[in-house]
């Protein structure tokens, strides 16, 4: 289980930078009053893809079906 660290540690510093990117857009777009700011474009062309949780999902799913893939690859 040990050679997991690295590849574990990378996956987590990746999930860290995606919720700092999302604080950080979120901490600027502080408004006093909601009628004031407007959605963005991207955000209202493609309201998924902007949305940090899927990103996270989406990182912890790939490292999870690549520890799947190594195992079944190692055992043939």
């Amino acid at each position: 289980m040990a050679i997991w660290i690295v590849p574990l540690a990378i996956v987590f510093i990746i999930i860290g930078i995606i919720g700092w990117r999302a604080v950080r857009v979120w901490d600027t777009a502080v408004v006093l009053n909601e009628k004031d700011q407007r959605v963005a474009d991207a955000v209202e062309d493609h309201p998924f893809t902007l949305n940090p949780i899927i990103w996270v999902i989406g990182v912890a799913a790939l490292f999870i079906l690549f520890v799947i893939f190594f195992y079944w690859a190692s055992s043939i």
